[in-house]
């Protein structure tokens, strides 16, 4: 890979990420959580952040950006349609854009759904996406502002990439959501041995992102709405995917 990507951990389960561009000593953090551990991560690496990558307004995505930005001279990339409330966005971005982070090319995915304002940054020539609370491995976002079907429709984009690509998102839930996922495709063979990974990395304090567009497709019950075993477990057999997607979501709501 060209581009070099480094996670760590911020609070108590938020996910970090830093990446660069060797040819042109670029750095961009992936949203802007918390200033110390990111400043940190930059002093471990040796790197100088010249970028930020937004994806979406949540305080505990944004909290560090003005600082960061003051601190090291940092281009904002973020949502258009948040302009109103992520303050100092220097390169505003709706579907489809495409901009350059070093000599690397990235690509705009608009994500309604955890927020009306999401988006997802995808990086064709490494096969790398960062979903921001848009997809998590075997989860999705609570659905804050927009609808399920703006949510299902965001990951259905999500889900139409190729299957190597690399998944980082913006929590390590993967363990919660894989007890979830076990009420509702129990009899999957993909998700029982994914389960016993993700149960092996985090007793060990692992990490278990990234994972995979196809390794989702495989395991994520919210991926697998149009799946008839996902239908009958929740009562819809025969309804279309943004329905049982829907009682899926409700589900995760009341735990």
């Amino acid at each position: 890979m060209a581009l070099l990507i480094h996670q760590f951990g911020i609070g108590s389960d938020n996910l970090g990420v830093l990446i660069h561009d060797p040819a042109t000593g670029k750095t961009a953090s992936i949203d802007a959580g918390e200033e110390a551990p990111i400043v940190a991560a930059l002093h471990e690496k040796g790197w100088q952040l010249t970028d930020i990558l937004v994806t979406h307004h949540h305080g505990d995505h944004i909290a560090a950006l003005a600082a960061l930005k003051t601190r090291f001279g940092a281009r904002v990339v973020g949502p258009l349609a948040d302009q109103h409330r992520i303050a100092g966005i220097d390169l505003p971005v709706s579907e489809g854009d495409h901009f350059s982070f070093g000599n690397i090319g990235f690509e705009v995915i608009e994500t309604p759904g955890h927020t009306v304002g999401h988006v997802a940054f995808y990086c064709p020539s490494e096969a790398v996406l960062f979903a921001g609370d848009t997809m998590f491995s075997m989860g999705c976002g609570r659905l804050f502002e927009g609808t399920p079907q703006q949510m299902w429709s965001s990951l259905s984009k999500l889900a139409a990439l190729p299957d190597a690509t690399l998944l980082y998102c913006g929590h390590e839930y993967t363990l919660s959501n894989a007890h979830f996922a076990l009420r509702f495709d129990a009899g999957n063979p993909a998700l029982q041995k994914r389960v016993a990974e993700v149960e092996a990395l985090r007793a060990k304090g692992d990490f278990t992102i990234p994972s995979t567009i196809g390794q989702e497709k495989a395991t994520n019950p919210f991926l697998r709405a149009g799946e008839p075993a996902l239908a009958a477990a929740v009562g819809l057999t025969g309804h279309p995917a943004g329905e049982v997607f829907a009682a899926l979501r409700e589900a995760k709501n009341k735990g």
